[in-house]
C-alpha cells in the first residue's frame, strides 16, 4: 500500500523515491556500538546468539525436513552496514537525478538455519543451545534475493558485501559488549 500511495504521489506530483525492500537485515556496526535487539524478538541470529550467551532460552529450530540441502529453511542475510550504503546510493541515484525505484536488496546468496548456527558456532567457540520444533504454517523453504537490478542500477559490487561470517562475527562482537554493558 505504502509503494502504491508513493507512486501515486511521483505520477500527480512529481515526487520521486526508492523503495528498498530488505532481506534478512543482520549484524551490526563495525565499531559494535550499534546492534539488534528487541523485548520480543523473532531474528534468528540475535535469538542464537543470546542462546549462545544464555541470556534467551535455546533457540527453536521450526522445521527440519525442508527440501533444502540440510533440511533447515534457506534465507538471504545482508549486513545492515550494506543496507546503509545502498541507502546512499538510492539517494545518489535520486538526486542525480534517477527516476523512482522499487529494490530487493539482498546477496542472492542463501543461508540455511544450520549453517547459520554452524558459522555462529565458530565464531564463537561455543555450541548454541537448540530444540527441534515443526515448521511453523506458511514459511518457505528458500527465500533469497535476485539483486541484479539492485546492483545494476545503484552500481553497487556484490564482492563488497559482507560475508555470513562477517555479519555473524559483528553481531557476536556487539552482543557480547551488550551482555557486559559496553553496548551503547
Amino acid at each position: 500500500m505504502g509503494e502504491r500511495a508513493l507512486a501515486d504521489y511521483d505520477m500527480s506530483y512529481g515526487l520521486r523515491y526508492a523503495c528498498l525492500r530488505y532481506f534478512n537485515a543482520a549484524g551490526a556496526d563495525p565499531a559494535g556500538e550499534i546492534g539488534e535487539h528487541r523485548a520480543v524478538e523473532t531474528h534468528l541470529l540475535p535469538l542464537l546468539l543470546d542462546a549462545v550467551l544464555g541470556t534467551r532460552p535455546p533457540l527453536t529450530v521450526f522445521g527440519t525436513d525442508y527440501p533444502t540441502t540440510d533440511g533447515t529453511a534457506v534465507r538471504d542475510y545482508v549486513h545492515v552496514s550494506d543496507l546503509a550504503a545502498a541507502h546512499v546510493a538510492a539517494l545518489r541515484h535520486l538526486l542525480g537525478g534517477g527516476h523512482s525505484i522499487r529494490l530487493n536488496l539482498g546477496t542472492g546468496r542463501g543461508h540455511s538455519v544450520r549453517e547459520v548456527m554452524g558459522c555462529a558456532e565458530r565464531i564463537t567457540g561455543r555450541p548454541v543451545p537448540h530444540r527441534f520444533a515443526p515448521r511453523r504454517e506458511g514459511d518457505p523453504p528458500k527465500l533469497v534475493a535476485d539483486p541484479s537490478r539492485s546492483l545494476a542500477l545503484l552500481r553497487l559490487d556484490l564482492r563488497h558485501f559482507r560475508t555470513l561470517e562477517e555479519i555473524v562475527a559483528s553481531a557476536w562482537e556487539w552482543h557480547r559488549r551488550k551482555q557486559h554493558g559496553m553496548a551503547a
